[in-house]
């Protein structure tokens, strides 16, 4: 048997019992934790006969990695790895999907905040490469706060080869964030019409030449004052909230 995964956190094992409840084996809970927040949990358990066992804090931190649990973790099957067939066959399904790439964004913390964001404005996947990136660990997980169960988490082994795929045989535009010489201001270039992928840096070193070379065009988020960059997290949030509102027509 796959080793198990741990979810943890409310918005985390919420999310996981509301679209993925058949994955749940087990639910741990505090010890003498008896909030509404929780009740709410062990109702989403419930119809599926999910066992619930109470256990103390050191046991939940054992489980989770780290001290910051909330008090709830969930024993889960792993989700099987997707990779450059799922985003194939994901753009087969919808030619005109939003996606953003991350290129070796090493944080588990800016990656969950990332994947929470491409949830929220309607991202269909994010896309890292399987080495020197972050993985959906259970801190990522908690980050994103639910959108990792909303949004498919791809890992390619060659992420500028698989823009390069996407761009030849699905003709989706791919956008990379950065400051350069044809690099226009973000409001100013049209996400409509096709599939879009929008590509973000890593914070010190930015977009990798090779991944810069499948760029069709770069933007850049106009900015007051001599502020040169944002965290990345804070960055994709803007750039897809710009796709989101020109896509909706708004």
């Amino acid at each position: 048997m796959a080793k198990l995964e741990y979810f943890y956190g409310v918005h985390s094992v919420e999310s996981l019992l509301e679209l993925e409840p058949e994955r749940v084996l087990n639910l741990f809970t505090l010890k003498g934790r008896d909030d509404q927040r929780l009740k709410n949990i062990l109702a989403l358990a419930e119809p599926f006969g999910i066992s619930v066992q109470q256990a103390s804090r050191d046991k939940l931190e054992k489980m989770a990695g780290q001290p910051f649990h909330q008090g709830v973790v969930a024993a889960v099957r792993p989700h099987p790895t997707l990779n450059e067939q799922d985003l194939d066959a994901l753009l087969k399904n919808n030619p005109k999907a939003l996606l953003l790439a991350l290129d070796q964004v090493t944080d588990p913390h800016n990656l969950g905040a990332c994947i929470r964001t491409a949830a929220a404005m309607g991202a269909e996947a994010v896309i890292v490469p399987r080495d020197r990136s972050a993985s959906l660990t259970p801190t990522a997980r908690k980050i994103a706060a639910g959108g990792a169960e909303k949004v498919k988490f791809i890992q390619v082994t060659n992420l500028a080869r698989s823009l390069a795929t996407i761009k030849d045989e699905f003709n989706v535009r791919v956008v990379g964030t950065m400051l350069d010489e044809k690099a226009m201001p973000i409001h100013e270039f049209d996400f409509t019409g096709t599939g879009i992928c929008v590509v973000m840096g890593a914070e010190d070193t930015g977009l990798r030449p090779i991944t810069q070379s499948q760029c069709d065009q770069t933007v850049y988020i106009p900015m007051n004052g001599n502020l040169q960059s944002l965290n990345v997290s804070v960055a994709t949030g803007m750039a897809l909230y710009e796709a989101c509102r020109q896509r909706n027509g708004q």
